[in-house]
């Protein structure tokens, strides 16, 4: 088979193909074992009827367009191997000889990944949280424990946020309740944001004995009219927290006193607000990246991307044993509105991926042999493999282009990573060194029995922002 490459205008290349008469020929003595397969002849065996009887019964074009049909995507996917062409879409393929005789020639044109020009990668500023904990914040945390653990008492005043108001609600929409909106005696937690978010603008300020009537948006976006609500106060209580000495930190916690609680709370705090940093460097790095490509870009990389999410999430549900028909109409979806949920993504994951490529460019970051091969190694060995077979394979299907790029851009992203300048949400400089995690002495704990003592003592749950802690 002979080939070769032709660039034309808008990224797409022309591949020219000619398989020879005599390979050609094996792939139409294939086809017509195919078809003595599916056809009749008497005298033979279903499968067993020679090339010979059944071009005198049906014709040669029978099995040459057969062939022309299966070996086709063939001699294009080698050609595509051959020549290393970066495809994001299907052929435009028209035959130009051989269908009626001789050697097969055809011409293959097709849609290449575009280079893009990532012009100020080497500039880029990312705003990320600040990694740092400060002392306010470790004391939050600490008196969400006593929280935890404080009593409440009645107060003669206003409520205010953090107070517990006991309360009569009564949620109405079209002047009917609304199950689930309407209660008596119900204990709230002023500026909690639970029922609904006008709740708290109109708690605070009233004592108990006061009513108020307020309206609010309803949860469903499709209903026009707004929720009406009536809310008694009946008795307005603050917490009054358990001072913060070692003893609580005895009763409270796992540790024995509050210079190890504090250390402790610090610690967990710093790995939670790096791991936050981080994730948000990554995230904003790649929205920064995609900003720099302008221009339109190929409707089929976003179709492509979008169908590859949509594979994963098919992949995802059947690994659960969740039914996908099943999953989409509970979430009240089709895989239409789902695919264009996906294409804003998807858009931006095509420009990314087209930024770090160029990037990886010119930085110089693609990788050479020695470190494919080095590459290659590490995936054989981390796959019980043998380095040559699964290299000879990546070959074969044309993926070791694929996994060059890969590594590009992984190579890329870390660079940049390590390269752009970092300010926290006040536009103050983040220094990298922040961003490391802290070589971490364990406080001591407390012994078996002096904790099973502390867990008996400490039944209440959690708070969110602990138990968001806990899961970092």
């Amino acid at each position: 088979m002979k080939t070769t490459v032709e660039t034309l205008e808008d990224n797409r290349v022309k591949l020219s193909v000619e398989v020879d008469e005599g390979e050609f020929n094996n792939a139409i003595d294939a086809a017509f074992r195919r078809i003595a397969k599916e056809v009749r002849v008497p005298g033979f065996r279903p499968g067993k009827a020679p090339r010979r009887i059944l071009e005198a019964q049906f014709g040669h074009q029978v099995g040459r367009e057969e062939a022309l049909r299966e070996a086709m995507p063939e001699y294009y996917s080698k050609a595509v191997i051959e020549h290393d062409v970066d495809v994001v879409a299907a052929p435009e393929i028209e035959v130009t000889g051989g269908q009626e005789s001789g050697s097969l020639l055809f011409e293959a044109t097709v849609e290449v990944r575009p280079s893009v020009d990532a012009t100020g990668y080497d500039s880029i500023t990312v705003e990320i949280p600040s990694p740092l904990v400060t002392d306010d914040d470790v004391n939050d945390q600490i008196d969400n424990l006593r929280r935890n653990v404080a009593e409440l008492s009645v107060v003669d005043r206003e409520a205010g946020d953090d107070d517990h108001v006991t309360i009569d609600i009564e949620g109405q929409h079209k002047g009917e309740p609304v199950p689930g909106l309407t209660a008596s005696d119900y204990d709230y937690v002023v500026g909690s944001g639970a029922v609904v978010a006008e709740i708290d603008e109109n708690l605070r300020g009233l004592a108990a004995g006061a009513e108020v009537t307020f309206s609010a948006d309803h949860p469903d976006p499709d209903e026009d009219e707004q929720l009406s609500f009536t809310v008694l106060v009946k008795e307005v209580k603050e917490a009054v927290l358990p001072e913060l000495d070692d003893a609580f930190a005895d009763a409270n916690s796992a540790f024995s006193t509050v210079e190890e609680l504090t250390t402790d709370t610090r610690n967990r705090l710093g790995v939670m607000r790096i791991n936050q940093a981080r994730m948000a460097l990554q995230q904003k790095t790649a929205e920064a990246l995609a900003a720099l490509v302008t221009g339109e870009i190929s409707e089929a990389m976003i179709d492509n991307e979008i169908n590859a999410r949509l594979q994963d999430l098919v992949s995802r549900l059947q690994q659960q044993g969740i039914d996908v028909s099943a999953y989409l109409q509970a979430m009240g979806q089709t895989a239409e509105s789902l695919a264009a949920e996906f294409r804003a993504p998807s858009e931006e994951a095509v420009r990314v991926d087209l930024a770090l490529r160029s990037v990886a460019v010119l930085q110089g970051l693609v990788p050479d042999d020695a470190a494919l091969d080095e590459a290659l190694s590490e995936m054989a060995e981390q796959s019980g493999q043998d380095v040559d077979g699964l290299k000879a394979r990546l070959v074969e299907v044309g993926q070791l282009s694929a996994l060059r790029a890969d590594l590009a851009k992984q190579a890329a992203m870390e660079w940049l990573t390590e390269n752009v300048t970092l300010v926290d949400e006040a536009g103050a400089p983040i220094d990298r060194a922040d961003l490391e995690y802290p070589e971490i002495s364990p406080a001591p704990a407390k012994s078996d029995a002096a904790a099973t003592n502390q867990d008996e003592a400490t039944d209440a749950p959690a708070t969110e922002d602990q138990a968001t802690e806990e899961e970092e």
